[in-house]
């Protein structure tokens, strides 16, 4: 940074207010509603804050339906400085508190929906759960080997995966859903299926074993996208094949309180940027289904190929 921008820095974080939210940008990606609870501060005050936070390059924002979701933009020596004064203020244990609390909120509300939903995929309305989408994908990739299916749910996509997989192992974070998956899948004499409990941002996989990994109306429950699709890049062989269905960024918001969506889908380039990232190449995107119904939810399909490795 130049010593203007740098001063200009230290300046901002001489306010405990404005130190107390870059610190818990700095672990996690949050909206004014989330930094409300978090803080116990109105959001005018919090929106005041942020805004001169993002003037001074220190955070930055990006739209998600009606809210902004923040995320802190500090170079690594300002947000060193950031974390060491953080630490001399009395709030921050309270703070780091709360998140933690919040964060396990978020998952056990994901949790709960998918509970829930076991053993009602196939007649319930999940939006997004396109055959069509997920026929194109299936065209895609044809795959063989071993393959993941990340966020599994009940297991339907899996077990149309298993007739072409050598293994597949079907990944989903709520344990009922796992238990109705394994016994649905048993009932049906499909038994190169393996189900784990666990979460979709750290995998129970093994780095470098599979030959395809697939995200099916899965990544918007994420609370981290970026770090799901970062794992499933490195659960990949060198060569092995990426899919992600998802829903385009829409702006329907009750989604998250309907289907405990945690993004209100995503954009096209926002997909491939986030494929870019951990080093994913011939990345494809299309939207490969519209529903007729309001809210008219569109499915997102990407592609992408881990690079395979050096002759």
């Amino acid at each position: 940074m130049s010593m203007p921008s740098m001063l200009k820095s230290l300046k901002l974080l001489a306010d405990p207010t404005r130190l107390r939210i870059l610190h818990l940008l700095d672990l996690e990606e949050l909206s004014v509603a989330d930094l409300q609870e978090l803080l116990g501060m109105g959001q005018s005050r919090i929106s005041t804050q942020l805004s001169q936070l993002k003037a001074g390059g220190l955070v930055e924002d990006e739209r998600s339906g009606k809210n902004n979701i923040y995320r802190s933009s500090m170079v690594p020596g300002v947000a060193t400085l950031a974390r060491d004064a953080a630490g001399e203020l009395p709030e921050t244990s309270k703070d780091l508190t709360a998140l933690r609390h919040l964060m396990r909120k978020r998952q056990d509300r994901a949790r709960l929906y998918f509970d829930q939903l076991a053993g009602r995929f196939g007649r319930d309305y999940v939006p997004g759960r396109s055959w069509r989408g997920l026929a194109e994908a299936l065209l895609k990739v044809m795959a063989g080997g071993v393959v993941a299916d990340l966020g599994a749910g009940e297991g339907t996509l899996s077990q149309l995966l298993a007739q072409r997989a050598e293994q597949v192992i079907a990944i989903d974070l709520s344990e009922k859903m796992v238990e109705f998956a394994t016994g649905l899948a048993a009932q049906h004499g499909i038994h190169n299926i393996e189900f784990r409990v666990g979460d979709i941002e750290a995998p129970p996989l093994e780095p470098a074993s599979l030959d395809l990994a697939v995200f099916s109306q899965a990544l918007h429950h994420a609370a981290h996208p970026q770090r799901a699709i970062d794992a499933a890049h490195a659960a990949l062989k060198p060569g092995g094949r990426l899919v992600i269905l998802d829903l385009l960024t829409h702006n329907f918001e009750q989604a998250r309180e309907l289907y405990a969506d945690t993004w209100l889908g995503f954009g096209e380039g926002e997909v491939a940027a986030m494929l870019e990232r951990c080093g994913f190449t011939e990345i494809e995107t299309a939207v490969v289904d519209k529903e007729p119904e309001p809210p008219f939810f569109q499915t997102l399909l990407a592609v992408a190929r881990k690079r395979s490795a050096p002759a």
